[in-house]
Parts: C-alpha cells; structure tokens; sequence
C-alpha cells in the first residue's frame, strides 16, 4: 500500500486531476504574464511554507507507525493541523482560485502544477476546526490498532501470529477462536469510526457534495457512476469463475476439517479477511521462502533490472516490534528522495509478495523527475497507477519462472510448480475481486447512510460477493476491524483498477520490450530494459499527465480490462 502523501490531506488525492477543468485551460492559447507571475509568486511562498510540514508530518507519521507511542501520534495531529491551515488559508485560495480561472496560465507543467494546487485548496475550505477534528480522530484510531493485539487462551498475538494458526491449524476450535479474537478489535473502533465517517460526510456536504465517498472519487477525476459501472462488470466477468473455484475451495477445507461444505466458516479459509487465496494445491510455495532473506532477494530482483533500491531498503523498518502498524505501506517522506517502507516480514510467499510490493511503489517515488517537476508533481499520476507497479512486481512471487530465475527453485522444480503456482496467483485474482468489491460496495453505502446496519450489510455483502457463510447470530462490527476502512477511505476500488492496468503493462512490457513469444511466463529477471521502459515511460513523468494520458503514451492504450481477463479469467 502506498501511504498517501498531505498536499491534499484528508480529503483529497494528490494525483487528483479534474478533466472538464483541464478542458476548459485549453481554450485559452495566450499566456497573461500577469498570471504567470503572480502564480510564481503565490508558487514560491507557498512551497516555503509547505515543504517544512510536509516533511516534518510524514517524519512524525514514520515514527509513530513505529513506536505506536501517543506522544508521537499527538506530534502527527499538531502537524497535520498546521498543514490543514496552510492549505485552508482563504487569501491564499482566494489568489488562486482568480488565477485558475483566469486561464493565463499556458505552460503545460505550470497548467497541471496550478490544477493540482487549486484542488488541494479547494478540498481544504471547510471549517478548519472540522478538519482538525478529523485530524484527531484518525490519530486516535490508527493508535488503537497500532497498540492492539489479539488474546488467545491468554495469550497476547500479533496479526502475523493470528494468520499462522488460520493458515496451519486443523482444529476448528482453535481457528475459530482466533479468528474471533481478531475481531475484537472492532468493537474498540467502531463507535469512533461511525463518528469519522459522520465527520467526513459533514465536511464533503459543507464543500457542495452528497457525501465523502461521492467527493472523494470526483475530486480523485473518478465518476462515481463510472465506477459503480466498472464493478458491476468485474463482478459479471469474475463471479462465474469464482463460483466455480469457491466451491473447489469448500470441497478441499471439507475434508481437511472432516466436517460438511455447509459447516465451513469464515475462519476456514486461512486468512482473517478471505482476501487471499487459501492455499488449496499441491505446491507449498511457503517451502521455498522459509530459510530465505527477503531483503537481500528483493534488492538483489531490483538492481538486476536496473532499478536500484539499496538506500531505500536501509531506511526501511522490516521487521515486528511491540506497539507498531502490523500492516505494510511505503512512504515518500520529503519528495526529493528519502522513500522509506515498512514491513513485518517472515520468511513466507505472502511477506515476499508484500516486500515486492510495497518496493514497487518505493521504486515508483524514487524515479519521479523530482530534479525538474515542481514539487506539487512529484507523486504517481494516480494512486492506482502506483498500485499497478506494485501489483506486477508482488505477483512474482508465485511466479515459477521468477522462482527459477532467481534460483530459488531448480529448472526441474519449476516445471512441476509452474501450472499449480500460476493456478495460485489466478485463484488469488479471483478471491482478491470478490474482496474488493465488498470494500467498495460497503463504504459507498455507509457514507450514503452511515446509521444503518453496518454489521448486517457487512455480512450481506460478504454472503453475496465472497459467497461466505456468516456466524449464527452474530452482530459484532467485524466491518471495523479492516483498517481502511477507518484511515485508507474509499481507496479500495483503485486496488482493482490497478490490478488491471497491472496486466496491461505486463502484456506490454512482454510484448514490446521484451519481444517474448511466451508473454505468459515473464519474470523481468536481470532486464534492465524492463526497468529503463518503466523509469522513463511510467515513474518519471510524476503527476504531469491525466493518468489515462500516460497510461496510453506508455502503452498504446487507455485503460482497459481485456488484458486482466486474458491472463486471469478467460483460462
């Protein structure tokens, strides 16, 4: 996961880029020299203000994902604020907003720099106090989950310790019991998440939008219909495929648990979530990591394909410590090189997966032409295209081709594990699908209406999309326990997208980079020119052009899902 950077905090995506705004700058041809001057004034000021916050909160947000202590969450709050008042200052949106609608500015880097400013001040004009508010109250909660760990048979349990028995344990009792006491942490975030939400909704209704989900999609140049339009047909492309692979899962969980298909349970399918696949073939991929250095392989995977990574691996932190995040993200603390990653690693596919991951996006922030783009172009063109990097290289990990290259496996062993792995990574697509649509489908309606039952449309959603069975009589927040749904909101949906701009760009790269008769069975081991197409077409242009701008200028296309279906669906 990508952590967002705070030039449009709270509400909005950096990347945000509004079309119908971009067309109207186009009418005008002339430059008013005016403009161009004040905006550089307004630029300089701006940017001598900002930059020291900027870098000072994601300092301060590094550190207490770290140590969990309050004392740094309270630093992250104070900054966050002072960033809020920047960005909420009304003369300084008032300068702007007359020179974007001006139309003098022409030059098509000051034209996107002007865009992406103007949005970040535009989704700050609520009342600061509102904003400072929910500032707190994020705060607050990733503190509660950063702290929280999960008891079982008195035993305190990391998220990593709680995942070993839902993935190795045969008792049903036991999975059960780990399971539920993972969930306890909804109960301790529910109430202030309902509130945040509320929060949000109240903001986003103060700025002229229905509610927080509808604004933030727009104000990320997302059409709320359009993506409703694109999950529905996810969901007519997958759901057939699922139905077939879960009932494959449920046939294998049966006779391992020696109970019937209709006994199975949420905490059968080896993960808290059901996100990923459970691992239902032969090959046990954990095998050929579990003596392995993740660190060293995926440094050593990166710099062979031309994109070093070494200093942002020293700065890194890897591994489990009391009171930090559980979770894995990257961060690019000051936009002028310093990107940073944090993991919990053990020595499994999963955590391999997540190191190639999490390093894609750090490999997307190191690239961008911080030397020549201003500061407010410094970011991916879109949230999803970071994901779509990260998503390339995190499949690798259940590559058998990328097993053999990096000689983790013998020529012989890959090909016996080739067709169960690559049979892995499609079962993982498909399971990951149905997920993403019960994370989208459930925060567009609980911002539409957060005081309905949100225990009862987790669970509907989760039967309908996961084809999940929900625990008798169970009305617990089990919603509140994904923590994006309370400090990532509405961000799901781009998880998807980027898995199919991920098939795009790996078709493409196999295609015309690599001229490989064989696009199926890629791994990018030891090309270079993988990482020179990627540095040049996709990380360096930052945030210049509308997404599906690069998208097509790196690939041909705009995006589209033919390619996701032709490696994963159409099997």
């Amino acid at each position: 996961m990508k952590k967002l950077n705070l030039i449009l905090i709270v509400f909005v995506l950096l990347t945000a880029l509004v079309g119908c705004e971009q067309k109207k700058s186009q009418e005008q041809t002339k430059a008013d020299p005016e403009m161009v001057k004040q905006f550089d004034e307004f630029v300089k000021k701006f940017e001598a203000k900002y930059i020291p916050l900027f870098k000072e909160t994601n300092l301060a947000s590094w550190n207490a994902s770290i140590s969990g202590k309050e004392e740094d969450f309270k630093k992250v709050a104070e900054f966050q604020n002072k960033i809020t008042a920047v960005l909420s200052n009304k003369e300084d949106f008032s300068t702007l907003k007359k020179i974007h609608s001006s139309k003098g500015i022409t030059d098509s880097i000051k034209k996107r720099e002007l865009e992406i400013l103007y949005l970040g001040f535009l989704g700050n004009q609520a009342d600061t106090a509102k904003l400072n508010a929910i500032n707190g109250a994020q705060n607050q909660i990733e503190q509660k989950f950063g702290n929280f760990r999960a008891e079982v048979g008195g035993k305190k349990m990391s998220d990593n310790e709680i995942e070993d028995i839902l993935m190795t344990s045969k008792d049903s009792k036991e999975l059960e019991s780990a399971w539920l006491a993972h969930k306890k942490i909804g109960p301790v975030v529910a109430d202030d998440v309902k509130k945040l939400v509320k929060m949000r909704n109240e903001v986003a209704k103060d700025l002229g939008y229905l509610n927080y989900h509808e604004m933030k999609l727009k104000l990320s140049e997302q059409d709320p219909a359009e993506i409703l339009k694109l999950f529905d047909e996810l969901d007519l492309l997958t759901k057939d495929a699922f139905k077939k692979e879960k009932d494959e899962i449920d046939a294998f969980f049966a006779d391992k648990y020696k109970i019937k298909k209709e006994e199975l349970m949420p905490w059968h399918f080896q993960n808290r979530f059901f996100q990923e696949a459970p691992k239902i073939y032969k090959v046990d991929l954990d095998s050929y990591y579990k003596d392995k250095d993740l660190e060293k392989l995926t440094s050593d995977y990166y710099n062979g394909i031309g994109i070093p990574i070494d200093d942002i691996m020293k700065n890194s932190d890897l591994k489990e410590k009391p009171g930090k995040n559980q979770h894995a993200f990257c961060t690019d603390i000051d936009n002028v090189g310093d990107v940073r990653v944090l993991c919990n690693i053990k020595p499994t596919e999963k955590w391999m997966n997540t190191m190639l991951h999490e390093f894609g996006h750090a490999a997307y922030d190191k690239y961008i032409d911080n030397k020549n783009l201003p500061f407010a172009l410094r970011d991916p063109a879109h949230t999803f295209t970071t994901e779509a990097i990260a998503m390339i290289f995190g499949r690798f990990s259940s590559n058998g081709t990328w097993m053999k290259d990096m000689k983790l496996v013998t020529e012989d062993e890959a090909k016996k594990i080739s067709d169960d792995a690559f049979k892995s990574l499609r079962l993982q697509q498909l399971v990951f699908s149905r997920w993403s649509q019960v994370m989208y489908r459930f925060e567009k309606s609980m911002y539409e209406n957060p005081d309905q039952d949100l225990n009862k449309l987790w669970w509907d959603l989760v039967e309908k999309y996961q084809l999940l069975k929900r625990p008798k009589d169970r009305n617990e927040p089990d919603w509140a326990t994904k923590i994006h749904i309370a400090l990532y909101p509405c961000y799901y949906h781009n998880y998807h997208l980027g898995e199919l701009l991920a098939s795009q760009l790996y078709n493409y790269i196999g295609t015309n980079i690599l001229k490989a008769s064989d696009t199926k069975n890629q791994s990018f081991v030891g090309k270079p020119e993988v990482g020179k197409y990627l540095q040049e077409k996709v990380f360096a242009p930052g945030a210049r052009y509308y997404w599906n701008d690069m998208i097509e200028k790196a690939t041909g296309e705009k995006l589209t899902a033919k390619y996701y279906a032709k490696q994963f669906v159409n099997q």
